[in-house]
């Protein structure tokens, strides 16, 4: 009597393996820079980026340069891709996942197996919300960006403030992750610097503000003076 061959379902750690599989072997066939329209790079980035779980772990990713793509970053935060904005905030918030700030100060899309490069005009985000709890060396200054991140001010996320040459303003920039900063909008900074005061610096009065634990210098207080003479 022949044997009866029986058939099996897989179980559901084989079929995740096997989408896995597909995935992966999908992304591969398919490239970032051939895509005409940003809903065909939110099918390509999605499978790499985690979607609704953090920024996906693109300083571990080590991909072949790729060339550049029609990306850029205005100043004011506003995406454009092929010269057209990009108004849905969830798939900005997707792209914005998969940024990486290289040292040769390039900003990069990155996936595991692509990197291509897109243009900054400023810095990758704003920080358009910020809190102030506690007081003194307890004080703590919490930035929520454009694409919805939220930094506390402090080891790891440091504080720096440069001088806008042209307006004769100041530009503070708080930094997310990586190497990528966001820069301080203009009412959040007037809010920022109301937390300010002088502190000696090395033997020099500066005027700064505190946050977990560290201290940012502004300016010189002399210089803040002569501005509010």
């Amino acid at each position: 009597m022949a044997e009866r061959s029986e058939h099996r379902e897989p179980s559901p750690d084989e079929q995740s393996l096997s989408k896995q599989s597909l995935s992966n072997q999908s992304l591969s066939n398919q490239s970032l820079t051939g895509a005409t329209e940003a809903r065909g790079l939110e099918a390509l980035i999605s499978r790499a980026a985690r979607a609704g779980k953090g920024p996906a772990p693109v300083e571990r990713w080590n991909p072949d340069f790729c060339g550049d793509l029609d990306m850029e970053i205005k100043a004011d935060g506003t995406w454009f891709y092929l010269g057209t904005p990009i108004g849905r905030m969830p798939l900005v918030q997707l792209f914005s996942s998969v940024l990486r700030k290289d040292a040769d100060g390039k900003t990069y899309l990155v996936t595991p197996v692509e990197r291509v490069g897109i243009r900054v005009v400023d810095a990758p985000f704003i920080a358009v919300e910020m809190n102030v709890s506690g007081s003194g060396d307890d004080q703590v200054i919490t930035f929520r960006t454009n694409v919805g991140d939220v930094v506390a001010a402090g080891p790891g996320h440091p504080l720096r403030f440069v001088d806008e040459d042209e307006t004769g303003g100041l530009k503070p920039y708080v930094l997310v992750r990586g190497r990528l900063e966001a820069l301080v909008a203009r009412p959040v900074m007037y809010e920022l610097v109301e937390h300010g005061e002088e502190i000696d610096i090395d033997g020099r009065a500066m005027f700064a503000v505190r946050s977990g634990g560290e201290v940012y210098p502004i300016m010189p207080a002399e210089k803040l003076k002569r501005l509010s003479a």
